[in-house]
């Protein structure tokens, strides 16, 4: 049996209409798990209009999530735009396919409204094309005329309510998502791209314990973790918020910035409960992920008992460790109030955790730049290279750039040198918000 019958896949019902000026598919069916592909792959339940110059596809909620044009005003084919529950617009480009997987794991390069880290990419939201569609999205839809003669009910009543939810509409959702969880989430783990960073954020804790001189993307809060009542509350909220549309999500995300430093209560409370009140096991996306930040600390003092009840859950967790550098001169440099000692048992606990858990996966960021010192590089490559004594296809190792909205091809070429040389997969860390 579909496991989606028992959540009413009846309930949406495909249709189609097409006439001279419109065609529509309601409900369509994309894919169920997220794959890596070289060709576009679209996810969920979801609903597709295409008029005579553009394609826009609609969650569950009549909003819309994807767009282009049609050629000639389009670039490639295979490109596209995509909206977050966040607000942001966000344009996938293939970036030559190869070059792109090689650095950052996927086939398709995000391409960010703001300014980011990314080394990678050019300047699409610049170009007519794209402008035109952030422009024009809207107006396009609010001229479709919903009473021709044949069209169904159905179809006139979802073009009705397609074009009730403006932009304004949608920037104020994204302002009530962030208000439910008490900020925006201004950096996701970069294991969220298994998810193609379609998350539920849940926030355990406000803060960092750290406050590190280099990071640009952290508040400056005071680490308080959040109690049981109001992670409840946030999840009733959440629920809501996400509508009809909460059957397309499988991901939790569990915030801010340390969620691995919550108590073990705490994180097995939010986790088991969220993935009873989201459904996500009635979902029509498969296999639920989770995903939260931890920092040194918090590993080196964390329960074995906590990676066995996570082992447990029915979620596939991945957990991101920022360790930066395992080197005392960088780690000064950076202000990042930890030692290099500190460091090299963390890394030594990821790689046991990921060698006894099948259902957790601990990832760990690095910085990269051209101006620290050369002992960086080389105490990084003692772990990533010296300690394996094999390669290992489990437990990620990301580099992040610390400079923001400044591509360069000399740190590329730094980049895809330590990727040589690393036992462990090395890809680029891209921050990107909710």
């Amino acid at each position: 049996m579909d496991i989606m019958d028992k959540t009413g896949p009846a309930n949406y019902p495909a249709h189609r209409y097409t006439d001279d000026r419109i065609d529509v598919q309601l409900n369509c069916r994309g894919a169920r798990e997220y794959a890596k592909m070289s060709f576009p792959v679209k996810y969920g339940l979801f609903s597709r209009l295409e008029t005579r110059e553009m394609i826009f596809e609609f969650n569950l909620n009549q909003e819309i999530r994807h767009a282009k044009a049609k050629p000639p005003g389009w670039s490639h084919p295979s490109e596209w735009l995509k909206r977050t529950m966040g607000n942001d617009w966000v344009y996938y480009s293939t970036g030559g396919y190869a070059g792109v997987v090689e650095s950052i794991g996927e086939y398709y390069l995000p391409n960010l409204m703001y300014q980011t880290n990314s080394l990678l990419g050019g300047k699409p939201f610049d170009t007519p094309e794209v402008l035109g569609i952030l422009d024009e999205w809207h107006p396009v839809l609010s001229k479709i005329d919903t009473r021709t003669p044949g069209m169904p009910e159905a179809i006139s009543h979802w073009l009705e309510q397609v074009k009730q939810v403006s932009p304004e509409t949608l920037a104020q959702k994204a302002k009530d998502l962030f208000d439910i969880s008490g900020a925006r989430s201004m950096v996701l783990p970069p294991d969220a791209r298994h998810s193609d960073y379609d998350i539920i954020p849940l926030t355990l804790q406000d803060g960092c314990l750290y406050k590190c001189r280099f990071c640009k993307v952290k508040n400056k809060k005071p680490f308080v973790q959040r109690s049981r009542q109001n992670i409840k509350d946030q999840i009733l909220a959440l629920k809501s918020l996400y509508g009809k549309d909460i059957v397309n999500y499988n991901s939790l995300f569990l915030g801010e910035h340390d969620g691995l430093n919550a108590p073990m209560d705490l994180i097995l409370y939010a986790a088991q409960t969220a993935h009873e009140h989201f459904g996500f096991h009635n979902a029509y996306m498969q296999r639920p992920m989770l995903y939260f930040f931890g920092s040194v600390d918090a590993l080196l003092g964390a329960d074995d008992r906590l990676f066995e009840n996570l082992n447990g859950l029915p979620f596939h967790t991945c957990i991101n460790i920022g360790l930066e550098s395992a080197d005392d001169k960088t780690l000064s440099l950076i202000g990042k109030p930890i030692t290099a000692r500190q460091v090299e048992r963390a890394f030594d606990r990821i790689q046991a955790i990921n060698q006894r858990y099948r259902q957790i996966e601990m990832t760990c960021n690095f910085v990269m730049d051209r101006d620290l010192p050369a002992s960086h590089n080389a105490s990084m490559l003692d772990l990533v290279r010296g300690k394996m004594g094999h390669t290992s296809p489990k437990g990620s190792v990301y580099l992040s750039p610390l400079q923001f909205g400044n591509p360069s091809r000399e740190v590329l070429f730094d980049f895809y040198h330590l990727k040589t040389q690393s036992r462990l997969p090395m890809f680029l860390y891209i921050i990107q918000r909710l």
